[in-house]
């Protein structure tokens, strides 16, 4: 299985992995529309890896089986004051 990445030129480091390069009929026109202008990454082979960066190969394998494109967003942004509070145990009370 070889897939076409794009990255969104609208939302930072968010990856749209589709089946066949500037085939996007199967994307939701919401997700496109929200998605921008898409920018060729790269063309990956799926079947010869065992591991993505920051995407579970499974997961991207099953969605481009299921729905023909997998959405990959960036973690949500870690609030490193907050978490060291909790570590901390820290209260305003």
């Amino acid at each position: 299985m070889i897939c076409a990445v794009y990255k969104s030129r609208c939302k930072v480091d968010s990856y749209l992995f589709i089946e066949k390069r500037n085939e996007f009929e199967r994307v939701p026109e919401a997700l496109m529309e929200m998605f921008g202008e898409p920018e060729l990454v790269m063309i990956l082979p799926l079947m010869k890896r065992d591991h993505l960066g920051f995407a579970d190969i499974k997961k991207v394998r099953s969605e481009l089986a299921k729905k023909g494109y997998y959405l990959q967003l960036p973690p949500p942004k870690v609030n490193l004051l907050e978490q060291h509070k909790l570590e901390i145990g820290y209260s305003r009370d």
